[in-house]
């Protein structure tokens, strides 16, 4: 919340940020904008975190324009923040510090794809969309789907997971190599396009979850599946949160290859119904989808309709019809709005917040968080990629209601204790960036923070690469 948030950063030389920023006006022209609302545009917009605007973006077209932006502002000591589509919810956009943006969202091109490897070459703009969209007439998909519109720069950055995690595994597992603009504008070569490699520090997963602290990606491989020939989505309703929370523990465990599984918590589901129009039990669900021949497909929902029965599941329901799959899919996607809508007003506030756990804990988690949530008189209704027991919280508040405000901090708080003592962690997939700066040291310890440390000084000894994010200073 933006009352816990401290940048620990030091903004540039008032000369300084003035001689860089002429050099990039001189570079870039009129694709160098220093405008208010262009700034504001650039920095958090999401959650509660305060907007931090850069002083000044650049649209970049081509590798050459990072290169060129990190070598003028690495030259001046001026901050260096990439910028995606801005959808993420840490804070990882902002500039505490100001500097300059370097905006991706026109390095878009899809340069390479090598169907008989099931991977392919792109820029860091290109989003999960379009280079779906590029790729289905070759029968192949990206998988990884946070449900935003994302740039692959921007999911790389971040870690970013989501719905279909639990088969196809995160950006971590998904990110074969990059090319990354370092702090003195040359360019880091991190892997090739073979499939696995013994050669040297893993540097592809030092930068995929860093979140810009460490050098700007310019180009990224990575992995393809192809599209399967069935595919099918299902809905199970359950008595309760555990019930569900059971049957996926079992499904996992029984080995049914189940491509999506979701949580929503019975307050969720109600809102969905409200804001897509869905006339759903407004009990805790579950949304699966089943990847595979129709052959595969049939005998995988009827494996999972039997559990379901075991944990106390009502009527299950599939269907492999596109439109009925993308009507309820598109409803999961929209639970943030759904969320929203359940108290219009400019006062009130949506923080969306996640943690993860061990699936074994998965139901006590979720449902001591309902219990907070019911004792603490606050509303946040639950959704959980719970297949591998991440589960998001979006909790509203009267930002003017300074009793509500200070209850949803405690929550916060508790959350994430909680997802800690059972071993889990403070962020399956939001990242850290500024709003989760302060857990880090009781999940990681102090010596875990000092190796980071560590490598940010030795890769980036300016601090200019997204400075006040991951990291708190010491």
């Amino acid at each position: 919340m933006a009352t816990t948030i401290s940048s620990n950063v030091t903004r540039p030389e008032p000369q300084a940020l003035k001689r860089a920023i002429d050099a990039l006006a001189a570079r870039f022209g009129n694709r160098l904008v220093t405008s208010q609302a262009v700034r504001e545009q650039h920095a958090h917009t999401t959650t509660w975190l305060p907007n931090q605007p850069p002083d000044a973006v650049v649209m970049a077209q081509e590798t050459a324009d990072i290169q060129d932006v990190v070598r003028i502002c690495a030259a001046n000591r001026v901050p260096v923040i990439a910028f995606g589509t801005g959808t993420s919810l840490e804070g990882q956009v902002n500039a505490p510090a100001g500097g300059v943006c370097i905006d991706l969202r026109d390095m878009n091109k899809v340069l390479e794809v090598h169907a008989e490897d099931l991977d392919c070459v792109i820029q860091p703009g290109v989003t999960r969309k379009a280079l779906n969209e590029h790729l289905r007439d070759q029968g192949l998909f990206f998988p990884i789907d946070p449900g935003a519109d994302a740039s692959l720069g921007g999911m790389t950055s971040t870690r970013a997971s989501g719905t279909n995690a639990v088969r196809y595994g995160t950006m971590r597992e998904n990110v074969l190599a990059l090319k990354v603009v370092r702090g003195d504008g040359e360019i880091i070569t991190t892997g090739t396009r073979a499939k696995k490699s013994s050669a040297g520090y893993d540097l592809t997963h030092l930068f995929v979850g860093a979140e810009g602290t460490l050098g700007i990606i310019s180009e990224l491989t990575i992995r393809l599946r192809g599209i399967p020939d069935t595919i099918a989505a299902a809905a199970c309703s359950f008595e309760t949160v555990r019930g569900a929370c059971q049957a996926t523990i079992l499904a996992i465990q029984t080995g049914i290859p189940v491509a999506r599984i979701e949580l929503l918590n019975a307050a969720q589901v109600k809102a969905c119904n409200s804001y897509s129009k869905l006339s759903l039990p407004e009990t805790p669900l579950l949304l699966l989808e089943f990847h595979g021949s129709e052959v595969e497909v049939a005998e995988q929902s009827k494996n999972f309709r039997d559990i379901a029965a075991e944990c106390g599941g009502g009527d299950f329901t599939w269907t492999t019809k596109p439109e009925d799959r993308t009507k309820l899919w598109q409803a999961r996607h929209d639970a943030y709005w759904s969320v929203k809508a359940l108290r219009p007003g400019d006062s009130i506030g949506v923080v969306a917040t996640d943690v993860c756990v061990p699936i074994s804990r998965l139901a006590d988690c979720v449902t001591e968080t309902e219990e907070d949530l019911k004792r603490l008189n606050l509303l946040s209704p639950i959704v959980g990629h719970v297949g591998d027991g991440n589960f998001h919280c979006s909790l509203l508040c009267d930002v003017n209601d300074k009793d509500e405000m200070a209850r949803g901090e405690e929550f916060m708080h508790r959350l994430v204790e909680r997802a800690q003592s059972m071993d889990g962690t403070c962020t399956g997939e939001h990242g850290i960036g500024q709003g989760k700066q302060k857990y880090l040291i009781a999940e990681l310890g102090p010596e875990a923070l000092d190796a980071m440390r560590a490598l940010k000084q030795a890769l980036d000894p300016q601090n200019i690469f997204n400075p006040g994010k991951i990291v708190p200073a010491v």
